[in-house]
């Protein structure tokens, strides 16, 4: 039977739960334990597919074709479970369940309510997660902050749950915020506060993250615990790491709490591989010398539109090639209207163009395309950023001026991306491949030698 750890979070969003989630599940993984991850987010969007990434940040996609929270991908960077969409529960997916559920008569004729059939429903998708992995631990993050009032449902679901499962076999983490003000004082009150609000839910936390710019000391440590209702050695520092989010699970391991939370749920902590973090940070700080890599994007992309893209840069910079990776983002609607572009390539080591929907910046990233050819740039163009490379050529090299995707222009006399027939006319969520499969390389191609003569 697989045991659970709730991860919640107080005082306000952005603490990063997802980090200290994945952080923890890393540190399980290698004391030898198998460990699902698991996402609830409190949005009614029934998945991220159609959020807007300069709100929400990427989409990221599982093998399945499952369209997620970023945070999934922070949980597949640091652990080695397999994702899919088993492991992202909405609130718009339990409502949909629901009512289905009632339109087909499955309650009969109950009325239907949030308490128990909303939180059933939720507690039902976590409960799938341990059962069809068989992992030793899921871990399942409740996005939000305690006193959302989209929260209620999963937090009254995660109290159930831990009442129902029993406190050997579920374990609750709460991450909160420790602010510094004026002097250089960690202010303890808003968590003694946060926490207070968990209580009245019904939820104890049983393991305290303090997120704070600096240790807790003994003294404070003892104080948030005895307001708290905690023991004092479950109270930790999820400090601000300065240079790196991979820095946490040894941060986290220092200080103990991996020990806590098997000794908690019954298993041994005495061993714990850490090579792999431990040499992932040496070769981060210890580069043998820098590269840059452009990122073309849209007017005022953020960091987070693209972050898987520019999390694989990093592991590639460190663990293939032991160099620091240094980003430069490059807005492709300033390139449609300066003369000379010259300058935003000047000291760049190659160029990466992700994926991008709609005809804005579409002259400016054209122009990049062509200027990374012209000038001997290493490119990467990841699906619109690949049909771009075509239509370049088309253009500059074949001279087909009309040179177009039909995705666009529909009446191009050179439609050099062409969409299918029966997908012409659909939104983009229609038209879009999702997912893992098989792809058929050429014999004797670059791409056949970069993975070894394989042909699929």
């Amino acid at each position: 039977m697989s045991k659970y750890i709730i991860v919640t979070g107080g005082v306000c969003s952005s603490l990063g739960k997802g980090v200290a989630a994945s952080s923890i599940g890393s540190l399980l993984e290698c004391h030898g334990l198998s460990v699902a991850m698991m996402k609830c987010d409190p949005y009614i969007n029934v998945d991220a597919g159609n959020m807007s990434p300069h709100q929400h940040g990427e989409v990221f996609v599982t093998e399945d074709g499952a369209e997620t929270d970023l945070d999934l991908g922070t949980y597949s960077r640091f652990t080695n479970v397999s994702l899919s969409k088993l492991n992202s529960v909405t609130t718009g997916k339990i409502y949909n369940e629901v009512i289905s559920n009632e339109r087909a008569g499955r309650y009969n004729g109950r009325t239907v309510q949030v308490i128990p059939h909303i939180t059933d429903e939720i507690k039902r998708r976590i409960l799938t997660v341990g059962a069809q992995t068989g992992a030793d631990v899921v871990i399942v993050e409740i996005g939000g902050t305690v006193g959302d009032i989209e929260l209620i449902p999963f937090l009254e679901a995660a109290r159930q749950l831990i009442r129902e499962l029993g406190k050997n076999n579920a374990l609750s983490v709460y991450l909160t915020l420790v602010p510094m003000l004026f002097g250089g004082e960690l202010k303890t009150k808003p968590t003694q506060h946060s926490v207070k609000q968990m209580q009245e839910i019904g939820i104890q936390p049983d393991v305290l993250l303090c997120r704070a710019e600096s240790p807790l000391d003994e003294d404070l440590r003892k104080k948030i615990a005895l307001f708290c209702n905690v023991e004092p050695g479950a109270v930790f520092t999820s400090i601000d790491v300065h240079n790196t989010i991979y820095e946490l699970p040894l941060e986290f391991y220092r200080q103990g709490v991996d020990k806590k939370i098997l000794s908690r749920l019954g298993f041994s902590s005495d061993n714990c591989d850490l090579s792999p973090w431990e040499n992932f940070l040496h070769n981060f700080n210890n580069p043998k010398k820098k590269i840059v890599i452009g990122i073309l994007g849209k007017q005022n992309f953020q960091d987070d539109c693209y972050k898987s893209v520019r999390e694989a840069l990093l592991h590639a910079a460190v663990t293939g090639w032991n160099v620091k990776l240094e980003l430069k983002k490059i807005d492709a609607e300033n390139l449609e209207t300066d003369t000379d572009i010259s300058s935003y390539f000047a000291d760049i080591d190659g160029l990466v163009v992700p994926d991008s929907y709609g005809q804005r910046g579409f002259l400016g990233m054209l122009a990049a395309v062509r200027y990374a050819r012209e000038h001997n740039i290493p490119f990467l163009g990841i699906n619109f950023g690949m049909q771009l490379m075509a239509i370049e050529a088309a253009r500059n090299l074949l001279h087909w001026e009309d040179a177009d995707s039909t995705e666009f222009v529909q009446q191009s006399e050179h439609p050099v991306i062409s969409l299918p027939e029966e997908q012409l006319g659909l939104v983009a969520a229609g038209i879009i491949k999702l997912g893992a499969s098989s792809v058929n390389i050429k014999k004797d191609s670059k791409l056949s030698a970069i993975y070894g003569g394989a042909e699929k």
